[in-house]
């Protein structure tokens, strides 16, 4: 009966965190279930202390990226790159559309999954309406390539702290994860140019004004240069990434603050904190159901792909966690995976395997991952409503080769 409470509280917890009834935020949902779990015994208040000690690392990357993010947003930053990209593609519908997509993968690499869906959405948003263009290839780019480029480092999406603890170093990471990530990326492309084909022919409206950079916003851009510089050297070097991004993430709004108090202000005002209770719950609550015996079968699995033949056992392994994305969002299957993956016999490429299905496996369906979740949200703002059965048709076009070629490559 305790295994089954753990599951019923576990299952509707995942389920209310994806719809969000009564328009109640995700967090407080995460954090309910966690809380009922101790409530009703069916988990330690030691045991799930320790749980959301375990999370320690990827509270403080998230915290630092948001920060960086969110201080770049306040300044204009992103609408001025915008424009920009808007007049350097000189009326291209096909150029601009190529190079929004190619700044949205560097700013993946370097800022986030998350960081390019605040950020950019916006940004995509006005550069369409602005140029009188349609909307829809712009903001489905967004989405697609938030979660294809969110492996090429181990900044790019914090699920890969979740996923590897500690991460690996950047040069190792390099060189499974490059060629993986270049194919996902240029099929992910490919489709997405061959849907919008017609939508992408022809010019558009050139903006003839670029908005100015205040002094600020260019000590801005300096800052966030040089903190993202910071984490990705920390990266190499195989220092604790997620608390050398909260400390330059840190210092960063201190040092714009000392010169405008304003933006720091609204950078604790703004940037949506509440994503740090929302993992911290979820790692409570998969500590629960691992105490249930439950995750022996995902060992299990995992161990059944280790024994296949090479090729074979990475499609497994990472089309079922594909699968578990589309289902219960991938934060609870990437926290699932971190502790499946501590088990005896599971090899080397079938982690890997399993990390490209927590990255990439979300671009299937609309609720797969936060960052696709905050992306839909950001679309409804401004009023445009994503029908999360057309998600799921585009997502298995653009998802099942990348996912499949991007399998098939890493090693």
């Amino acid at each position: 009966m305790p295994a089954i409470a753990v599951w019923i509280i576990a299952l509707v917890t995942i389920a209310a965190i994806v719809v969000r009834p009564f328009g109640i935020a995700e967090w407080i949902w995460a954090v309910a279930g966690a809380a009922i779990m101790v409530a009703a015994h069916l988990l330690g208040g030691a045991q799930a202390a320790q749980a959301a000690r375990d999370g320690l690392p990827v509270y403080a990357f998230l915290l630092g990226m948001l920060a960086l993010a969110e201080l770049a947003r306040v300044q204009g930053l992103f609408d001025w790159i915008s424009v920009t990209l808007a007049q350097r593609a000189a009326s291209d519908t096909r150029r601009l559309f190529l190079w929004l997509f190619c700044g949205a993968v560097v700013l993946t690499a370097l800022l986030s999954n998350d960081g390019t869906i605040l950020l950019l959405t916006p940004a995509a948003l006005a550069l369409a309406r602005g140029a009188k263009i349609a909307v829809a290839p712009f903001a489905f780019a967004i989405a697609f390539v938030a979660n294809a480029a969110s492996f090429i480092l181990p900044i790019s999406n914090p699920a890969n702290l979740v996923v590897f603890s500690p991460l690996p170093q950047l040069v190792p990471w390099l060189a499974v994860f490059a060629a993986p990530s270049a194919v996902a990326l240029v099929v992910t492309f490919a489709v997405l140019r061959a849907l919008y084909a017609r939508d992408l022919r022809g010019t558009y409206d050139v903006p003839q004004e670029r908005p100015a950079l205040s002094q600020s916003a260019s000590l801005t851009a300096i800052v966030v240069a040089i903190a993202l510089a910071i984490i990705v050297v920390a990266a190499g070097l195989g220092w604790p990434v997620g608390y050398v991004a909260f400390a330059v993430g840190v210092l960063a709004v201190i040092a714009i603050g000392i010169r405008e108090p304003a933006s720091s202000v609204a950078v604790v005002r703004e940037a949506p904190w509440s994503v740090i209770p929302l993992v911290g719950g979820l790692f409570v609550i998969v500590r629960a159901v691992d105490a249930t015996g439950a995750l022996e079968h995902a060992r299990a699995i995992l161990r059944q792909a280790s024994a296949m033949p090479h090729v074979l056992g990475q499609l497994y392994a990472g089309g079922v966690v594909t699968v578990a994305d589309a289902l219960i969002n991938n934060l609870p299957a990437g926290v699932v995976v971190r502790y499946a993956l501590q088990g005896d016999g599971i090899a080397p490429h079938v982690a890997h395997a399993v990390l490209i299905g927590i990255d990439l496996g979300p671009n299937l369906s609309l609720s797969a991952s936060l960052a696709t979740l905050l992306w839909a949200i950001m679309l409804r703002r401004e009023g445009i409503e994503i029908n999360p059965w057309r998600f799921l048709l585009i997502g298995a076009m653009v998802t099942i080769p990348s996912l499949a070629l991007a399998l098939l490559t890493v090693r």
